[in-house]
């Protein structure tokens, strides 16, 4: 349905108010709104699960409209049909709405679904790029699986050496960029160690890992790459 249609209106200012006495009631007198999408101005067609974890979501009552959505029969692991394939879940991580990113991954969500709008990866892949740190933590917590650059970004410095192996030259320069986009001096001295180069750009902005450092607020980490 068109984003303009009553019903689309409708259900949106409920699910974003979190009124869910209307939501229920719209949700009972027409059975197929709970699957249905939403196609904006652009094309794009999003479900009402999109509409819940959508910029900057964090409305009202999210994880029990996760609940009454899922119980009337929307799918947790549906994708946005546009120029990307992100599901709910990759939204609410870009959100850091910790409190529906459990709710969804409670209903059955896909937590390692992939499709991200970085790197077509998963939900982590979406938090740590979009430094949304409490659901990216969070997502760990739950059993995401977790790749080098995630593990240096986050600090998980436990896990770098089992991640190491077999990394080649771009990882490693990555997981240093990564490092430094998170604050994590620890991880960036043992990829500096392991041959980095912190004059890598990333294919996705020209931007070095201290100048990432910088832009994100970490200058002591930032003086000390560039002291190196």
């Amino acid at each position: 349905m068109r984003h303009d249609d009553p019903r689309a209106l409708a259900v949106t200012a409920a699910i974003r108010t979190g009124d869910l006495t209307a939501l229920r009631r719209l949700l009972a007198e027409d059975p197929g709104l709970a699957t249905a999408r939403i196609v904006d101005e652009r094309g794009g067609g999003r479900t009402l699960l999109h509409v819940l974890t959508d910029w900057p979501a964090r409305f009202p009552r999210g994880a029990e409209t996760v609940a009454a959505l899922a119980m009337a029969g929307a799918d947790v692991n549906a994708r946005f049909e546009g120029a990307h394939a992100e599901t709910p879940l990759h939204w609410a991580a870009s959100a850091d709405d910790v409190e529906v990113l459990d709710a969804l991954l409670d209903a059955g969500a896909d937590i390692d679904a992939d499709g991200a709008v970085i790197g077509g990866g998963t939900a982590l892949a979406d938090a740590r790029a979009f430094a949304q740190w409490r659901a990216a933590h969070r997502l760990v917590e739950r059993g995401a699986s977790v790749t080098l650059v995630d593990a240096a970004t986050l600090g998980l410095s436990d896990r770098l050496d089992a991640l190491l192996d077999g990394a080649t030259e771009d990882d490693v320069n990555a997981a240093l960029w990564g490092a430094c986009h998170g604050g994590r001096r620890e991880c960036a001295e043992r990829l500096l160690a392991r041959g980095a180069d912190p004059r890598w750009l990333p294919p996705w902005e020209p931007v070095s890992a201290r100048d990432v450092a910088l832009r994100n607020g970490f200058t002591d980490l930032a003086d000390w790459l560039r002291n190196r």
